[in-house]
Formats: structure tokens, sequence, C-alpha cells
């Protein structure tokens, strides 16, 4: 496809999707790659276990240090910054500047990162002190040896991230939504067959390199297919990329407050044996419902929103995030009602095996269960975070960032550690989870004031209507989870005690696992049925966002492509 002027062949025009719809259809690109990581979590703590073995906390710290800038700088504030800008070159300049300016970036953005992946290797022994301060002897040793090895996993998957940019901005999403999964599918292969724990960590590191290298070249392989020329070349900070730089700096440092969060969990989990896993698992499970509905809502909300506030239609904006808030609770609370009614039930159906121990299934549910009620907060900061980003303000949310930052520390230390001088001895682990969760509330409740003292909204009345039913139906399922949970062992889980599954010698499925999925799929219909009854979510609305091209009413029928977005 040669390059052109915009004017002489301008970008197709996309179609204007309801902001559900378009959750639905990013969320159902994503399921595929968070059942792989699923699947991948199972062979990683059956392998490595948790408290028994020093391999599992060595593993999770090494894949923390480069996530933790990757999720800041590669798929977080410059992502942000790249895309509008973008998409702006794309209709304003043509694609043959558009696609230079992405050239220079994804050479900026290489260039930092693989510095910054050469000083911290050789810094690694010095920093593992600040990273996991609990760490000595061998497990002190291996960690800095296994994030050593997965550092360069950073550069590859910043420009990963980068082309998967370039190619959302051109309308094409199934290659930047399936190439996680190649992530998971080389850690089954290269941990699959290992038996020594330490080994398996190992290798495992060695094949996250591997996956970074096979998602760049997909992804590169997709910006090719998509017509579009981003060629490799050395760093240049041209204009467009100093001024791409500048607008990542504040949402840098607001994507900063939840990974510094994470980095100060990781400190006090590290003096804890086995805490790392423990939360890492915990964090495995509530990070489903926060992908599929917290992001990919708030994904397709911000487009939608823009518009309106661009167009100043203030009806517009509020039924938008009045619907996105409504739909994001109806399918978070289910999911956040599980985490609390039956965490141990849970952890211990879908983990315990090999060297994951009950032990370690117990500590783990303790800490899920923080993470549940903390859930619906996590997905609304996803979805209210827009509400900002679509008035250009990026000020707002940084400093709410930076406030939850504050108290996450100040209560996780507390309730892990205890109050010196005082009978409170802390709550141990746990602590730490229900921190990340108190810190959540904080934020969700600084920014529904914010909104609401700025008119720029307010929840109206017809939507807090059915949260109020929503809840409802989110408690009758809760109580009756809490049934199967409650009588598990004496009712539950004796109906399928027949039933055994085996590979190699090695017990993959049995009356826990069977029972696990049986009860989780009637707490689902049971929801369903109490949503409908209530008429908090009514059947024809729902078919209407599921049906293919389904719009919004109150817009104008689609242009171009009724079909919906070409994809790769």
């Amino acid at each position: 496809m040669s390059s052109s002027p915009a004017a002489e062949a301008p970008i197709k025009k996309q179609p204007r999707q309801s902001v559900i719809r378009s959750s639905l259809v990013y969320a159902s690109l994503t399921l595929v790659s968070r059942l792989m990581g699923f699947a991948r979590d199972l062979a990683i703590t059956y392998v490595m276990g948790a408290s028994a073995t020093i391999a599992a906390d060595a593993y999770n710290t090494a894949l923390r240090f480069p996530n933790l800038f990757r999720r800041v700088f590669a798929e977080g504030a410059f992502a942000a910054a790249f895309v509008p800008a973008y998409s702006k070159a794309l209709e304003a300049d043509g694609e043959e500047k558009a696609d230079v300016l992405a050239a220079d970036a994804m050479a900026t953005l290489a260039a930092a990162t693989l510095a910054l992946t050469v000083v911290a290797d050789l810094a690694m022994p010095w920093l593992m002190h600040l990273i996991s301060p609990g760490f000595t002897g061998a497990k002190y040793k291996l960690a800095v040896l296994l994030t050593q090895i997965c550092m360069p996993y950073l550069p590859a998957m910043a420009i990963a991230a980068h082309l998967s940019g370039v190619l959302n901005a051109r309308g094409r999403f199934v290659v930047s939504a399936v190439h996680p999964t190649l992530l998971n599918l080389m850690m089954l292969i290269f941990v699959l067959p290992q038996h020594d724990p330490v080994m398996a960590a190992k290798w495992a590191s060695a094949g996250v390199i591997v996956a970074g290298v096979s998602q760049a070249a997909l992804l590169m392989w997709g910006v090719r297919k998509s017509g579009a020329k981003v060629d490799w070349k050395l760093p240049h900070l041209t204009p467009e990329v100093k001024q791409l730089i500048w607008l990542a700096l504040p949402g840098a440092i607001a994507a900063s407050a939840t990974q510094i969060n994470i980095f100060i969990s990781g400190i006090l989990a590290s003096f804890v044996r086995g805490a790392q896993t423990w939360l890492t698992v915990a964090d495995r499970l509530y990070q489903l419902p926060l992908g599929l509905v917290g992001v990919a809502i708030g994904v397709a909300l911000l487009p939608r929103l823009s518009r309106a506030v661009h167009a100043k239609d203030q009806a517009g904006a509020q039924e938008a995030t009045d619907e996105a808030v409504t739909f994001a609770l109806a399918f978070t609370m289910p999911a956040a009602a599980a985490l609390v009614a039956m965490p141990f039930y849970l952890i211990d159906g879908l983990y315990t095996r090999g060297e994951f121990t009950t032990f370690d299934a117990m500590n783990t549910a303790q800490a899920l269960l923080w993470y549940g009620l903390g859930t619906p907060a996590f997905v609304l900061t996803r979805i209210l975070a827009p509400a900002f980003f679509a008035r250009q303000d990026t000020a707002s949310p940084m400093r709410f960032g930076l406030i939850s930052v504050g108290v996450n520390i100040a209560v996780g230390a507390t309730l892990f550690l205890g109050v010196p001088g005082t009978t409170f001895h802390g709550i141990g682990v746990q602590g730490i989870a229900a921190g990340t969760a108190i810190a959540s509330w904080l934020t969700v409740v600084q920014m529904v004031v914010a909104l609401h003292r700025r008119k720029n909204w307010t929840l109206g009345a017809r939507a807090a209507s059915r949260i109020v039913r929503i809840l409802g139906a989110t408690a009758i399922m809760g109580a009756a989870l809490w049934a199967c949970e409650h009588w598990r062992f004496q009712v539950v889980q004796p109906l399928f005690a027949q039933l055994s599954l085996g590979v190699a010698g090695h017990h993959i499925l049995g009356a826990k696992e069977v029972s696990v999925a049986v009860v989780s799929m009637l707490g689902g219909v049971i929801y369903f049925a109490a949503l409908f009854a209530t008429g908090a979510i009514k059947p024809s609305e729902l078919k209407r966002v599921l049906r293919r091209g389904g719009r919004d009413p109150a817009e104008p029928p689609l242009e171009d492509t009724p079909s919906g977005p070409e994809i790769v």
C-alpha cells in the first residue's frame, strides 16, 4: 500500500458504536489471552509452589521489575500520548508523515528502554536490596539472576506496545489484542517439562525473553499488513517526539501511583516467605474483571465522551458515563461477590496441587477477600478517569493517584506491621491487600466529588435506581455462593467425588475443580436471573448492545463500514 496525502486517500472513518458494544468486542478479544494466562499461572504454581520453595517468590519479583516500567511508560503514559498524536497526524498530514512520527517515537522509546535495561541489569545486585529487602541468601541470589534475565523483556515489550498503538489508531484490533497470548504460550512450553522449582524458574525467565521478541515481531508483521510503514531508524528527538514526551509526563506520574503501590507492597511482602506469590495469585483473579470490564469499557468510553465534550453535549456526556458506570458494576459486582463469598474455595479448587499447598491457599484467600472488596473500586477508577481525560485534565487523576499512594503505604504498612507500643500487632500479608482496596475506594470518592463539584457528572436518578437493584441481585448471588462455601465438604464436593483426571501421573482434574466450575456457573445463573427479575438490566437492552452493528439510538447511522472496524 503506497503512502499518500490524507487529502488524496483519506483514512476510512470508523463507525460510532455504543460504549457497551465496543467494550464487548474489546473484551472478547482479550478473553483468550486471560484464559491462557490463567493456565500459565496454574502451571507455574504447580511446579514452583509458594512458601515451600524459594523459586516462586524470586520469579515473581523478577517479572515485577520490568513490568513496573512497562506499565508506566510503554503501555501507559507514552501510549496514551502517542495514539491521539498519531491519529491526528493520519487525518491532518497523511499516512507518510504519520508513519515517520511513529518510527521516530519507536526509536526513542526503544533506545530509552534499552538503556534502562542495561543500567538495571548492571545495578541489580544493589537494586534487589531495595526491591525486596527481605530476600537473603539463595533467594536473593536467584532473584538477582532471574531479574537480570527478564529485564530485556522491557524494550521488546515497549516496541510491541508502541506498534499496538499504531494498529489501534488505524482501527485494527485483533493482533494487538491477541499478542499477549504468545507470552502465556511460551511460558507453558518452557515450564511444563520442568520438575525442579529452581530450574523451572530459570527456564520460565528465558521464556519471557523469547516471548517478548516474538510479540514485537508479530506486531511488526501486523503493522506492515495494515499498510503502515514504521521503519527502524536511529533515535532522533524531533519537535514532535519532544511534544509526545512532554504530554506523557503527567500520565507517567499518574500511572506511577498504582505501580508505586505495587512496589511498596512487594517490599513488605518480601519479609514473609511465599507472600510475593500469594499476592501475585490473588492479583491474577481480581485482574480478570478489571481487564475484561474496567479496561474495556474505559477504552470504549473515552472516544465517545471526548466527542460529547468537544461538541458541548452535556446530555450525551452524562448518558455515556451513566451507561458505562451502570454496566461496569453489572458485570463487576458478581465477580467481586464470588471473591468475597468463597475466596478459599476458589484458590484451593484452582491452585492447590503440586508445590502449592493448602497453607498457601489459605493465605492467598485472605488477601483475595480484600482484593474482592476493592474490585468495584479498581474498575470504577478506570471508568471515571476518561471523564477527566476527555476534558484534557490529566492533573486531577495524577493528584488523586498520589494521595492514593500515601494512603496505601500508611494503611498497608500499619495493617501489615501493627502499631508499636499497642496491642495491635497487624494482620500480616492480608493487610497489604486491605491497604490497596481502601486506597482505591478513596480514589473513587475523590473522582466522584470532583466531577460533581465541577458539574461535569453526577450519577443520574435512573442509573442510581439500577445500581441499587444490581446490588440486590449481587446480595442474592453472594448468599448462595457463601452457602456453597459453607457446605462445600458436606454437600457440594461429594456430588463430584467420582470424577478424576490425571496426566502423566499428575492430578489435573477432580471433585474440587469440577465443583468450583459448577458453583461459579450456578452463581452466574442466579445473578442474571435476579438481575432481570429486578429490572436492573432488561433483556432487550442486552440484546441491543450485543447485536452486531448495534449503536446508540441517539447517534446517526453508521458510515463507511457498517459491519464494524477493520481487523488484521
